[in-house]
C-alpha cells in the first residue's frame, strides 16, 4: 500500500502515478513481479521487452493487470523489425506509457498517442531531446555517464539543465539516483522525476538471484567499468573477473565467442533466419552502428541472461550504475519509494527555509 501522494509533478500528473519516480526497463530484470510492485508502491515501472518475444511480453503485460490496477509502462526497441506489432500490442491492452531506449520513427510516437498512450523516449543528448519533443515525445527520460548499461559520457548533473532549457516537455532525469537527496537535486534542477535501475534490481521484489544481488551490494564506488568490448557501445557494467577477462581477449578469440552467442540470441529470441537478419538490418540503420557492431550487439542479451538470470558472474555480465557502491540493503518497493519521497520531501522543505522572506 503506497503513501499518499507528497510530491505532484508534471510526471505525475501526465501518467497518473501517485510519486515521480520511475523504474526504468531493464532487461531480464524488470518483469511483471518488479514492476507490479512499483505499480503498487505508486511508482511508475516499466516492462522491459527487449528481451522478450512479443507472447512473452503479452504474458508479461496480462501478469502486470492481474497484480495491479495502477498505470504502468512497457519499454520498447524502436529499432526492432516487430516495433510496430508490440505497439499494437500495448495498444490492445491498455497499457499507459510507452518507453523507448532509442528515439522511435514520428509515425510511432503518433500511432501510441492517437490511442491516449503517454511516449517517453529515453535520450543522451540534447540534439535527441528536441528532435523526439518535435515529433510529439509527451515527456523525455535522460540518462547521464553515471547510469548502468549503454551510456554517454555527459554526467546527469550537466545533462539536466542543458535539456531543460531545451526543450519545454517535461525531463526526467537518470543515471545516478537511489535516494531521497537525488530526487530532491532532481527536482530544483528542473527535472519533474527521477529513474532508477540498479536501485529497482536491488530491492526484495527484483527477481534477481539472491547471490547476485549479494555480489553488487559487495561493490564499492570503483566497482563498475564502462568497456566497448561487450557488445560495441559503452556499457557500463559491474567489473567482474569475467569482464577483466573480456577487455583482454584477443580479436579471433572474441570473433568466435560473439559468433556464438550471436545463434544463442536467434534462437531464445525464436526468429527465424529472415526475422534475425531483418531485425539487424532495421537496428543497424537505426543505430547508424558498423556491421562489427552489430555483431557484437547479439552478445548483449545473452551475456545479461547469464549474469542477471542464470547467476554465472564467470560467463555473464552485471549491468550497473556507479550508486551501486552507495548501496547496501534490499527494500521492497514500497519501502524504497515511500523512504525516497519523504527523504526528498524533507530535503525540499530545509531548502525552501533558507529562503530570506
Amino acid at each position: 500500500m503506497s503513501i499518499p501522494q507528497v510530491i505532484r509533478t508534471r510526471l505525475t500528473e501526465l501518467t497518473g502515478v501517485d510519486h515521480p519516480i520511475v523504474q526504468t526497463g531493464m532487461g531480464w530484470v524488470s518483469g511483471a513481479r518488479l514492476v507490479s510492485a512499483t505499480a503498487n508502491a505508486g511508482g511508475l515501472g516499466f516492462l522491459a521487452s527487449a528481451t522478450m518475444t512479443i507472447e512473452e511480453l503479452e504474458r508479461s503485460i496480462e501478469e502486470v493487470l492481474e497484480r495491479t490496477d495502477r498505470p504502468f509502462g512497457v519499454n520498447l526497441r524502436a529499432d526492432a523489425g516487430d516495433a510496430s506489432a508490440r505497439a499494437e500490442l500495448l495498444i490492445r491492452k491498455g497499457v499507459k506509457v510507452a518507453s523507448f531506449a532509442l528515439a522511435p520513427k514520428r509515425e510511432l510516437i503518433e500511432k501510441l498517442k492517437e490511442h491516449g498512450i503517454v511516449v517517453i523516449p529515453s535520450i543522451g543528448a540534447v540534439r535527441h531531446a528536441e528532435k523526439v519533443a518535435a515529433w510529439g515525445a509527451d515527456a523525455v527520460m535522460i540518462q547521464g555517464g553515471e547510469g548502468g548499461g549503454h551510456t554517454g559520457a555527459i554526467p546527469t548533473s550537466i545533462l539536466i539543465p542543458s535539456v531543460v532549457s531545451a526543450v519545454d516537455i517535461p525531463v526526467i532525469a537518470a543515471g545516478g539516483f537511489y535516494d531521497g537527496r537525488g530526487l530532491a537535486s532532481a527536482l530544483a534542477s528542473g527535472a519533474v522525476g527521477i529513474g532508477m535501475g540498479t536501485r529497482f534490481l536491488l530491492t526484495s521484489d527484483s527477481a534477481v538471484p539472491d547471490e547476485i544481488k549479494r555480489r553488487y551490494l559487495e561493490a564499492d564506488l570503483a566497482g563498475t567499468v564502462v568497456t566497448t568490448k561487450a557488445d560495441g557501445m559503452p556499457h557500463r557494467l559491474l567489473r567482474t573477473e569475467f569482464i577483466t577477462e573480456l577487455e583482454q581477449q584477443s580479436g579471433v578469440k572474441h570473433l568466435l565467442s560473439t559468433a556464438r552467442r550471436s545463434l544463442e540470441f536467434k534462437k531464445l529470441s525464436g526468429l527465424s533466419w529472415p526475422e534475425f537478419v531483418r531485425d539487424g538490418a532495421a537496428m543497424k540503420q537505426a543505430s547508424g552502428r558498423s556491421l562489427a557492431q552489430m555483431a557484437l550487439a547479439a552478445n548483449t542479451p545473452m551475456l545479461l541472461k547469464a549474469g542477471l538470470v542464470d547467476g554465472d558472474t564467470q560467463a555473464g555480465m552485471l549491468a550497473a550504475g556507479q550508486v551501486v557502491g552507495l548501496i547496501d540493503d534490499l527494500p521492497s518497493c514500497d519501502e524504497l519509494i515511500t523512504r525516497t519521497v519523504r527523504e526528498a520531501a524533507g530535503y525540499l522543505t530545509a531548502a525552501a527555509a533558507l529562503l530570506v522572506h
